[in-house]
């Protein structure tokens, strides 16, 4: 028997308000007490990313049913909940719910079994489901007793997102009854419908995504008019009114066409679309992190969200490069997006033993592959640059003669752009960039287990850790006098180690860290110099080497001088790295970094 025929489905009941002062939801997650309910655990945070959907002619809408693909550290979920909203006074809301285990890789027939899942068959047989709208939520909650009931406050910062969009931002409080008797709400209904604060919610999240997405983009959400009208007609005619009625029903049909199908397979022949709404509805959507000025990390964070902190720190910065890296245009916005993927690379480095290997290797294994397409661009920018700069100062003839090697180097650059931007436009990358994302954004998720009296947090931990690394680098004092390039370069990288080390917990650590950082950094930037000045050397002298047939004897004596002035570069470096090098190693670096670490 189906379960729209069997017995009685669970019901979900809460109240729901609308925030209109953005202060009344904080003083109802800190208050100690709510019509006679008393907190019964602290406030927990996390994030939600919830897709709606249907079928393409809104097969359950129509039966009166709304479908939710909810990721959350624990995995994917689907809830299928009524539309229709039964009794209930004030903010009190009440709907007939199911829910299950799912897949959002694949359809409904390949999820496990589930009441929802066979709910959704029912209705919607084998027409593939089709995404309405995004609602990602931060969701921060306490459960509260009274007596024998038990509820559950929540506080929900929503994003409703539309092609990469988000079309709607609102802050929602809603108290859901976990046990006991329903009329136990009604004393918390009384002290939220007083609030001047709070405005009763009439509807659901699902239908003020969808009012915001027929709103804002008009003629072209046929689909958003469409399913309003089937959830709530009369808020559909509102927003009608107010949107453009000139669009021909062909064109809205066409717009809607391309939305993706869950577990479907995409659509080898697009329709044609003018050139910016083409490009603005085909781009994959990025899940939104937002970066602080800081990664902010604390001395009593447990040390692996101290790295999922400094991981999602980073990855946001990454992400915010993105468009500008394909761009082209400005050069830094790929430095950007390299840098954030070596301090992601880092930050697993020094945070990874706190995690479950196996939980987080293809994490780290894609990130080692973006970072290194990104690095084959980037290095290649950073010759070109310097080449340019060498070549801006010489004689026209001169300036010439060096084009032949400028112009190989641009070719092997076109060609690393060329594999990174297949990168970035692979499902594959998409997928990681999700899955992620998800990873950064949930507390606990793949932590290695420890028990109370193990050192797992920042203050326990990090002084061994920033002192090993240290180590690392003061081992290189007895060779730094004769030392070779390859050595200097491993010298290099132990320092960037440090570097980011110390990075990841300044602000633990206090004021002084700066200063330990910038003499670091001294240190790394001039072994840097140094490396790009031999890397320069070696590939001019393998250029003047392939090509020797195939130069002038003016060229071939111009690239000759620029390689020669790559390794008197190199040399000079070589000499001159005991200044940074004491800054360091001497002793006011060693009793800086005692007094940064003893704060802990």
């Amino acid at each position: 028997m189906s379960p729209s025929a069997s017995a009685p489905r669970p019901v979900e009941i809460e109240l729901k308000y609308r925030l209109r002062q953005a202060a009344a939801g904080d003083r109802y997650l800190a208050a100690d007490e709510i019509g006679g309910f008393h907190p019964i655990t602290p406030v927990r945070s996390t994030q939600l990313e919830d897709r709606y959907l249907d079928t393409g002619d809104g097969a359950l809408a129509r039966a009166g049913f709304a479908a939710r693909l909810r990721q959350t550290a624990k995995g994917t979920t689907v809830s299928v909940k009524s539309l229709a909203r039964r009794g209930g006074n004030g903010g009190a809301h009440r709907r007939e719910e199911l829910e299950g285990p799912a897949d959002r890789t694949a359809g409904p027939r390949d999820w496990p079994a589930s009441d929802a899942r066979s709910l959704i068959l029912e209705q919607c047989g084998d027409a593939p489901l089709v995404e309405l709208v995004t609602i990602r939520q931060l969701r921060r909650k306490r459960k509260l007793q009274s007596a024998d009931t038990i509820v559950e406050l929540s506080l929900d910062e929503v994003d409703a997102v539309a092609r990469s969009r988000v079309v709607d931002r609102f802050v929602e409080l809603e108290v859901e009854l976990v046990e006991g008797d329903e009329s136990a709400l009604d004393p918390i209904d009384a002290v939220l419908a007083d609030d001047p604060g709070l405005a009763i919610s009439t509807g659901s999240k699902l239908e003020a995504a969808l009012s915001a997405i027929q709103a804002s983009t008009g003629r072209r959400s046929k689909r958003a008019a469409a399913f309003l009208a089937l959830i709530e007609p009369e808020a559909t005619r509102a927003v009608e009114a107010a949107s453009e009625p000139d669009a021909p029903a062909a064109e809205g049909q066409e717009a809607e066409s391309n939305e993706p199908a869950v577990g479907a397979a995409p659509e080898s022949k697009p329709e044609p679309k003018p050139e910016s709404e083409s490009a603005s509805a085909s781009e994959p959507e990025a899940p939104r992190l937002v970066a602080g000025k800081t990664p902010g990390v604390l001395a009593d964070d447990h040390i692996a969200e101290a790295g999922r902190k400094v991981v999602r720190f980073h990855l946001a910065r990454m992400l915010a490069r993105e468009a500008g890296t394909r761009d082209g245009v400005d050069m830094e916005e790929l430095h950007g997006m390299r840098v954030a993927t070596r301090r992601q690379r880092a930050a697993w480095r020094v945070f990874g033993d706190a995690f479950r290997a196996g939980r987080t290797r293809a994490h780290r294994k894609r990130l080692r592959e973006v970072a290194a397409r990104l690095g084959a661009v980037r290095d290649l920018d950073v010759l070109l640059e310097a080449a340019d700069a060498y070549r801006s100062e010489l004689p026209r003839a001169e300036q010439r003669a060096l084009e032949p090697l400028l112009r190989g180097w641009r070719d092997h650059r076109d060609d690393a752009r060329r594999l990174l931007i297949r990168e970035l436009d692979s499902d594959g990358y998409r997928r990681w960039i999700d899955d992620y994302s998800e990873f950064v954004r949930h507390e606990g998720l793949a932590v290695q287990p420890v028990s109370p009296t193990q050192p797992h947090r920042v203050r326990d931990t990090a002084n061994s850790r920033i002192l090993a690394a240290y180590e690392g680098v003061r081992a290189y004092e007895a060779v730094l006098r004769w030392a070779d390039v390859e050595t200097l370069h491993e010298l290099r990288i132990a320092g960037k180690w440090l570097r980011y080390t110390l990075e990841f917990v300044r602000e633990a650590l206090g004021p002084e860290a700066s200063l330990l950082i910038a003499r670091v950094t001294a240190l790394q930037d001039h072994l840097g110099l140094l490396n790009d000045a031999d890397v320069t050397a070696h590939m001019a002298r393998s250029y003047l080497v392939e090509n020797a047939g195939d130069l002038s004897q003016l060229e071939s004596a111009a690239i000759a001088r620029y390689l020669v002035s790559r390794e008197k570069e190199v040399a000079r470096l070589r000499r001159t790295v005991g200044v940074p090098w004491r800054g360091v190693a001497g002793v006011s670096f060693r009793r800086a970094l005692g007094r940064t670490i003893a704060g802990l």
